[in-house]
């Protein structure tokens, strides 16, 4: 629906704050097509445009007024439509929310009485804050989903071209990560390159495609990274194009941080996981270690095995599994090592010489802080 010369008045005054305000933000603002929605009753987005209910939106402060618009744009530019994939609308928006709140409060932007806040998670991504929340559905309350899967009926949907709409979900990401580079150009120019507080760890989620942790593993376990025989038509089905493993036997060690940040379930799809690849592969040779300021193990494991309950509960000491695979291992076997953890504990000084894989828990170490190995997140597959 067309803007009133009233709402067009406010929404063009807002842009011009927002600006003046934080030229990467006002930026993003720029590139959102704001239209009028009855349908809508506060504020929405479908991914590419920004729905307004003109009664709503009037009756808010102008600090209110720049604080919902923005909201609605960050919604937009960093992809919290198509980024949901399978997941939970709900859930999905409540994480969402948490997120770019936390965002605008921590840069001094207001919103509307009620907005919803997480402070102890709005520095995580969507993903690891969706994760922390699937059980606690009741904590929050959502009385309007503002990610929507389509443009309100009384709205024109695609932007004045059409092109977005025809060309489908790529090209509406391509259209927003233009629309961040140029935020990022003019924010250089204009403040020397600081963009706005809490952007980071969002961004990272978008820097590269989201490859499921279980895609890594499967990587690992390979017989070399390069070294590709065939697709294992087995797993195709699952999404997983996973090249077939050679002949010769892989040694895999399984380090599982029982510090208590390791919630059950997460403990359980990953060894359910190592369960199948013990089932795809027998030949595979897998010790389990349970690890916080100690060790205890080695539990062997097959694809039958009843795992041991955990043992642990104290700091966590990265080294002691190091140390016992560095002891274990063969010359003539290759070893490969896997670490689930929250990331939270004292690495050791030298750096393993065989391949370490990081399994990072959601709200765990920033992946960029492991010294050493590949650091994926353990997040489900949305």
């Amino acid at each position: 629906m067309q803007l009133k010369p009233a709402l067009a008045q406010k929404i063009s005054a807002s842009l011009v704050r927002l600006c003046t305000r934080s030229p990467f933000f006002g930026t993003l603002a720029m590139f959102a097509r704001v239209q009028a929605s009855e349908h809508v009753p506060t504020a929405g987005t479908d991914g590419r445009d920004i729905f307004i209910n003109e009664p709503f939106f009037e009756a808010l402060t102008p600090a209110e007024q720049d604080g919902v618009l923005l909201h609605e744009v960050l919604h937009a530019a960093l992809l919290h439509v198509s980024r949901r994939g399978g997941r939970d609308p709900w859930l999905w928006n409540i994480a969402a929310d948490i997120v770019v709140n936390g965002m605008l409060f921590k840069n001094g932007y207001t919103l509307p009485a009620g907005a919803l806040r997480d402070p102890g998670r709005e520095q995580l991504s969507v993903e690891e804050v969706y994760e922390l929340i699937l059980r606690e559905a009741t904590k929050f309350q959502l009385d309007w989903r503002d990610l929507l899967e389509h443009c309100p009926g009384d709205c024109q949907p695609g932007d004045e071209e059409g092109t977005l709409a025809e060309a489908g979900q790529a090209a509406l990401e391509a259209y927003w990560r233009n629309a961040q580079a140029q935020a990022k150009v003019v924010e250089q120019s204009l403040t020397h390159g600081l963009t706005p507080g809490g952007w980071e760890r969002e961004i990272q989620s978008l820097s590269a495609a989201q490859l499921d942790w279980r895609s890594y593993l499967w990587r690992y376990l390979t017989h070399t990274p390069t070294d590709f025989n065939d697709f294992d038509r087995r797993f195709v089905g699952r999404g997983l194009y996973l090249d077939t493993l050679a002949g010769e036997s892989v040694r895999v060690f399984v380090g599982v941080d029982t510090s208590g940040s390791v919630s059950d379930e997460q403990l359980g799809v990953f060894l359910n996981e190592v369960r199948g690849i013990l089932q795809a592969y027998p030949h595979l040779c897998c010790d389990l270690y349970y690890a916080d300021s100690a060790l205890h193990g080695p539990y062997a494991l097959t694809a039958n095995t009843v795992l041991p309950p955990p043992f642990g509960g104290g700091g966590t000491d990265f080294s002691p599994f190091f140390e016992r695979v560095a002891t274990d291992q063969t010359e003539w076997t290759p070893v490969v090592s896997v670490y689930l953890t929250d990331g939270y504990g004292h690495f050791p000084d030298i750096p393993p010489h065989y391949p370490v894989l990081w399994v990072v828990t959601p709200g765990g170490l920033d992946l960029n802080l492991f010294p050493f190995g590949e650091a994926v997140r353990l997040l489900a597959a949305a």
